[in-house]
């Protein structure tokens, strides 16, 4: 089964979303500076939407893990 490509950009927008609060709280925590924290997740929300969709595309052209159906070739 082949996913569609918005669904992959809608996957990786809802992941951006959660990592990018988890990168500007922790920004934030090292840093302790809120500009910096909220500059340092605004650059890399861009940056890993674009790798995450590029990622997913690559796997979405492999069969590695995935089970093949076999349907039967005969009715009763």
């Amino acid at each position: 089964m082949q996913e569609k490509h918005y669904r992959s950009i809608v996957k990786a927008i809802s992941w951006r979303t959660v990592g990018t609060i988890d990168t500007m709280v922790v920004s934030f925590f090292v840093t302790g500076n809120l500009v910096m924290a909220i500059s340092i997740g605004s650059v890399e929300v861009l940056t890993k939407m674009a790798l995450y969709y590029f990622h997913e595309r690559a796997w979405n052209k492999t069969n590695f893990g995935r089970l093949k159906v076999v349907e039967n070739d005969y009715q009763i």
